[in-house]
């Protein structure tokens, strides 16, 4: 048996899955018309002979009303006609009292038996004059039997006729049920091959703009298929959305690289001739070689963040961010000495902790900073606040302040000259910097790589117009 399965598995492995498909379907529909065949069969052979059991009781019946006083003897010898009743004889019990002229029909011990009362009346079936025929022996009276019997060879003839007829239409429900397979996999499997068509496509071109065709239909009753085919249609679009931010990325990354690059050269070159240069020469293209080599470098660092998706789960902790706020503001105010920052934290989030990674929530908070800070004029302040809210319909919190069922929220204002309605969904974007930016220092990356840690965190991160004039960004922890 285990052999067989090795088989049966070894062939179900070198088969694609439309024969595969078409053998199942074909074997169901073709099992079930041989069944049916099959059943239709016995009711039919079991009917007829039924049929005929009812015929010799019924001549039976007749033959016991009219002889039920007479003696041992043969009542009807007709046994070669098909006529009823064809043949009837009494039996007695004892054989000392058969008649003198021989039986028509075979005379056993279960006849005497039943002529005694020991055995149940019975049918049987003999061959009489060399034909098929079906006998009835059942008790007449005290200590006699009564054998009457019909030719059954019309019933065997419309039972094999019935076979034959039954045979021809379970042939041609096993052609029916092969040609229904074949149409059940080629019909049910026809998205299956678009969608194996389109991935075959785009691995050989590399393109995922393919899409496969869905058939017309109101939506919410797709069937199984269609939504798979809906879903790798999406999986498509994300595919090509990823390919795309990809590319982007990597030429924009090259041409931002492009000028501190060729600055780079420039200056290198110049070092390469000091003895020509004066010392004045020499320090300025010295000074100009090394800021050079930190603005690559802060972008390449800067480029390596980008391209993570999410943080180490083991560099997780409890993190209280109004400590990591006033740690961030601490360090603007040194960092941009002509902007003053404000920050105020309110007392129901002063311990609110969430789970992250310090230091990325750190580069977070100061990229934020930065960036207002940037855009501010001299003089005017950048304002920072930290303030929670309880979920509508939350259960009560516990007293450390873990954040079950609160909303924490930080902002970050500036008074600068705030987000134009075209350049605000482009804010967050890699190395996209609004007209009124592109004179100042930055690559374009640091609201980019803001949003990133964010969402690694659970957390989501805003831009809108803030009233009274300059940009707000907010920061909301779920």
């Amino acid at each position: 048996m285990s052999g067989v399965r090795r088989l049966g598995r070894r062939w179900r492995r070198r088969r694609p899955l439309r024969t595969r498909l078409a053998v199942a379907a074909s074997a169901a529909v073709a099992l079930v018309a041989v069944g049916v065949c099959t059943a239709a069969f016995f009711v039919i052979r079991y009917e007829m002979f039924h049929q005929l059991d009812l015929n010799l009781t019924q001549s039976a019946t007749r033959v016991i009303q009219e002889n039920r006083n007479a003696g041992p003897q043969v009542v009807a010898g007709e046994c070669r006609y098909l006529s009823a009743p064809a043949c009837a004889q009494i039996v007695p019990a004892q054989p000392a009292e058969d008649p003198a002229h021989p039986y028509l029909l075979p005379v056993s011990a279960p006849v005497r038996e039943v002529a005694t009362g020991a055995r149940a009346p019975y049918f049987s079936n003999i061959t009489l004059s060399g034909k098929p025929t079906r006998m009835l022996t059942t008790r007449l009276g005290d200590d006699k039997a009564l054998q009457v019997a019909l030719r059954s060879d019309s019933v065997e003839k419309g039972v094999r006729q019935a076979a034959g007829l039954l045979a021809v239409i379970g042939a041609a429900g096993v052609l029916l049920a092969a040609w229904l397979g074949y149409w059940v996999s080629r019909t049910g499997l026809a998205p299956v091959a678009r969608l194996t068509a389109t991935a075959e496509r785009i691995a050989s071109t590399r393109d995922p703009r393919h899409r496969i065709a869905l058939p017309p239909g109101p939506p919410g009753r797709e069937d199984e298929v269609t939504r798979l085919a809906a879903s790798f249609n999406t999986m498509l679009g994300e595919l090509e959305q990823s390919v795309t931010a990809q590319r982007r990325l990597v030429a924009d990354a090259s041409h931002e690289l492009r000028t501190p690059l060729t600055a780079l050269r420039t200056n290198a070159e110049l070092l390469a001739r000091a003895d020509r240069l004066t010392d004045a020469q020499r320090d300025r293209a010295a000074g100009g070689l090394a800021r050079q080599l930190r603005e690559v470098t802060g972008l390449v660092n800067d480029l390596i963040e980008l391209a993570r998706d999410e943080e180490p789960t083991p560099l997780l902790e409890e993190v209280r961010i109004a400590a990591l706020a006033e740690h961030a503001v601490a360090a603007a105010r040194a960092h941009w000495p002509g902007t003053p920052f404000t920050l105020h934290i309110a007392s129901d989030a002063a311990e609110t902790v969430r789970p992250g990674v310090p230091a990325r929530l750190t580069r977070l908070l100061t990229n934020l900073l930065d960036n207002a800070a940037k855009f501010s004029p001299a003089g005017l302040p950048v304002e920072a606040e930290l303030t929670a809210s309880r979920h509508a319909g939350s259960g009560s919190g516990s007293g450390s302040g873990s954040g079950s069922g609160e909303c924490l929220e930080l902002t970050v204002r500036d008074h600068g000259p705030g987000i134009t309605t075209e350049d605000l969904p482009y804010v967050f974007d890699r190395f996209y910097r609004a007209e009124t930016a592109r004179a100042l220092p930055g690559s374009g990356l640091g609201l980019a790589m803001a949003r990133q840690i964010a969402r690694a965190h659970g957390a989501e991160l805003t831009a809108e117009q803030a009233q009274g004039g300059g940009a707000l960004f907010r920061l909301t922890f779920g």
